[in-house]
């Protein structure tokens, strides 16, 4: 097992490796009291893992009441989230009671952003099921959900107590879904680490999980320790967010999160090769990677569209957004643009 010390207003462990799920109880004993425990989870999940986490909980000496909703992003919205507060209201949660995210990053988005809310704010746990909540979502604190006119409008940065990765449910993920979450592993190496960008080249999809996710959080920790809200190195984390997220809303969140960032991140490096701020050689090798984990390198939706979704995104200020920009393998930078010269960006991109 690795585990990995997150570093932040409040610092705690991500722990990683096979077997975990099965002793849940015992290691959420070790860091919070025994009282009441809601477990968070999806339609998919749930019927998978629920029941056995439920029964582990319980030996361990927690009250333990559920809460599962449709999967998909569509459910990551107000009707659910005031849902899981009153039922937490109903059942009397107390601010030494607290709830676990079980599933993938709609369900630990949400799961986060009731337990920072909830009584100001009770402790959760977030116990990833997809290999794109392990490596990105589940760790850093950031919760949300999402309005209409954007994702993650409205939430909160409120860290979990603990980050239970058990690699064995890997397994059970569909593999369409194991490379959405590849293009989150993509981007840490074209944002930080070349090495970890060749090991994925050389080894595809059969790329050693005990290396290399460990070294994306890893990855994460150190933004998180330097830039715990958002402000300014953090802000790389979002390498083809802005236009991947973009058409996700465009298609009605039909296409994948980690395909439209996989798109996102072949256009901004393709417009960054037009416009010169890196070589034809690093979009290329952006895209030849992106192909080979079955992601896309292109989109149906023109520049307009994609601008249009761009002026809500949360990374805006005021009249200027940040996009992130490559220049090398392993090397990004922070590039703040008008929002008048957005669309003409995005044009040079498609």
């Amino acid at each position: 097992m690795n585990t990995v010390r997150i570093e932040a207003s409040h610092s705690y462990d991500v722990h990683i490796g096979s077997g975990l799920l099965s002793n849940a109880g015992a290691y959420i004993s070790r860091i919070c009291k025994k009282g009441k425990a809601a477990i968070i989870s999806d339609s998919n999940v749930y019927p998978l893992y629920g029941e056995s986490l439920y029964e582990n909980l319980m030996e361990s000496g927690y009250q333990v009441i559920t809460y599962t909703f449709s999967a998909g992003e569509e459910s990551k919205n107000s009707d659910n989230l005031f849902q899981i507060l009153n039922l937490l209201a109903e059942n009397e949660f107390t601010r030494t009671d607290l709830l676990i995210a079980l599933g993938g990053g709609v369900t630990g988005d949400i799961t986060g952003f009731a337990a920072a809310i909830y009584l100001r704010g009770i402790s959760y746990i977030q116990i990833p099921t997809s290999l794109l909540a392990m490596v990105d979502s589940s760790v850093g604190g950031k919760t949300a959900i999402d309005l209409a006119a954007g994702k993650n409008l409205v939430g909160a940065f409120y860290q979990p107590k603990m980050v239970l990765c058990d690699l064995d449910v890997l397994q059970t993920l569909p593999q369409e879904t194991f490379c959405d979450g590849c293009a989150e592993i993509i981007k840490y190496g074209i944002l930080y680490d070349e090495k970890l960008f060749d090991h994925l080249q050389e080894n595809g999809l059969r790329f050693d999980r005990e290396y290399v996710i460990p070294r994306c959080i890893e990855l994460k920790r150190d933004v998180v320790k330097a830039d715990e809200f958002d402000k300014n190195e953090r802000q790389k984390l979002n390498l083809g967010h802005t236009i991947g997220h973009g058409i996700e809303k465009q298609s009605n969140y039909r296409i994948s999160h980690g395909k439209s960032v996989a798109a996102g991140m072949a256009i901004v490096s393709k417009a960054a090769w037009k416009t010169g701020v890196c070589s034809h050689t690093v979009y290329d090798k952006i895209c030849r990677i992106l192909k080979l984990f079955h992601l896309p390198t292109h989109t149906q939706y023109n520049a307009a569209q994609l601008y249009s979704s761009a002026l809500s995104d949360k990374k805006r200020s005021g009249g200027t957004i940040n996009l992130i920009v490559p220049v090398t393998i392993g090397n990004c930078i922070l590039s703040p643009t008008h929002t008048e010269e957005l669309q003409s960006f995005i044009e040079a991109g498609l």
